[in-house]
């Protein structure tokens, strides 16, 4: 089995392993900026570990790769009957995350 945890970071989970590259909402930090991640719901490195509701003595150490956009998201917005219609779009702030080690 290999060496793996689940994290919580901005309200959503992501299972990580040492040297992935994860996709997260906007946080705070340059490239570069070493990052802990201590919202560890489970840790399994052939015994599993699950946190209530996280582990206290486990945390994830991450890189900030970039901060980028994603693709953009395009809106319909419509009213019936008086001929209002609006299209608008967004592109979401994203950070490029390297995890370099599971502690």
């Amino acid at each position: 089995m290999k060496k793996f945890a689940i994290v919580e970071i901005a309200g959503h989970q992501y299972q990580v392993e040492k040297n992935d590259e994860i996709l997260v909402s906007n946080l705070n930090g340059k490239a570069g900026k070493k990052i802990k991640l201590d919202k560890v719901l489970l840790f399994a490195n052939g015994k599993v570990e699950i946190g209530q509701p996280y582990l206290k003595n486990k945390t994830v150490e991450a890189e900030i790769i970039e901060n980028l956009k994603g693709e953009k998201v395009k809106i319909a917005t419509y009213k019936a009957k008086s001929r209002y219609r609006r299209r608008k779009g967004f592109r979401p702030l994203l950070t490029k995350l390297k995890i370099k080690e599971i502690k």
